[in-house]
């Protein structure tokens, strides 16, 4: 089958990519538990969450033409709730994130797919022993639908933990797992699909340069349904340190968005994105 076939192929250069994870490091010092609350104390209480991006570009398992080339865009934004001492140490915040799949190659330009993606979620900042920050845990309700009625409908409902931490000097890994609930009217094999967690890694290999990510999803099956996102991010302009980037993206396998979740995509995009600095304080400081 083609997912089977195309994640088989990259299995070797995703491999590869990690292992280069942990060369070429830079020496940064982790933040304490003081200098990370003055920090987090000067931080607006509204911000950007995930990437925000507008991205085009073409499919590499089909055939390129108006139909099957689009574009990609999604807006993405967090809004800290509270800053004061909650039970277990923690602090609330709601987020916003829509992802649109659009035709613009197209007469009339139509737009395929728009997911929506709210949630509400629980955040505490772990510390080691030296009172050093050593991870994030968020724990989160999620929902995510494409907004559309009878049999176009896609929805689905999930509890989700998560865990952010340094696992080199440069690079930053995010371990989530999700418990699924009200999914199987309209989708009910979206599972086999998406499964049941995600990992993803960032690795810098130049800061405010030149960054690359990578997402992993397994379906829940023996077979080779899932996903593979990875990225790259350039910053071609020069003294430009803010979060403005250029960005390639290769997305391979199933569930890219809801509607067809069950379709085979292997697609190339590029274009702007505003790049999500939410997991900074992992880069330390005198990051070089």
């Amino acid at each position: 089958m083609y997912s089977k076939k195309y994640l088989k192929s990259n299995s070797t250069v995703i491999s590869l990519l990690f292992l280069i994870f942990f060369i070429n490091e830079a020496h940064t010092q982790a933040y304490t538990k003081k200098e990370l609350q003055d920090s987090l104390a000067k931080t607006p209480y509204f911000s950007i969450h995930k990437d925000n991006y507008f991205i085009t570009g073409v499919p590499v398992n089909k055939e390129i033409n108006s139909a099957t080339a689009d574009a990609k865009y999604q807006i993405s934004f967090k809004q800290i709730l509270t800053r004061s001492r909650l039970p277990w140490d923690t602090y609330l915040y709601l987020t916003y994130t829509q992802k649109s799949f659009w035709n613009i190659y197209e007469e009339s330009f139509p737009f395929k797919d728009i997911n929506f993606n709210p949630s509400i979620a629980l955040g505490k900042i772990l510390y080691d022993k030296e009172e050093r920050l050593k991870g994030l845990a968020t724990l989160s309700f999620e929902h995510e639908s494409n907004g559309r009625d009878s049999i176009s409908s896609r929805s689905w409902n999930r509890l989700s933990l998560e865990y952010t931490t340094k696992i080199s000097t440069n690079t930053i890994a995010s371990f989530k797992a999700w418990v699924p609930f009200s999914y199987r009217e309209g989708n009910p094999n979206l599972l086999e699909y998406v499964g049941l967690g995600e990992v993803n890694a960032s690795h810098t290999f130049k800061p405010d340069k030149l960054i690359f990510d990578i997402r992993l999803r397994k379906g829940l099956n023996l077979h080779g349904k899932g996903s593979v996102r990875s990225r790259i991010y350039f910053n071609p302009f020069k003294n430009n340190i803010s979060n403005q980037y250029l960005m390639l993206e290769w997305f391979v396998g199933q569930a890219e968005g809801l509607l067809n979740y069950e379709q085979s995509q292997s697609a190339i995009r590029i274009g702007y994105v505003i790049r999500t600095n939410e997991f900074k304080w992992f880069n330390g400081k005198n990051n070089n």
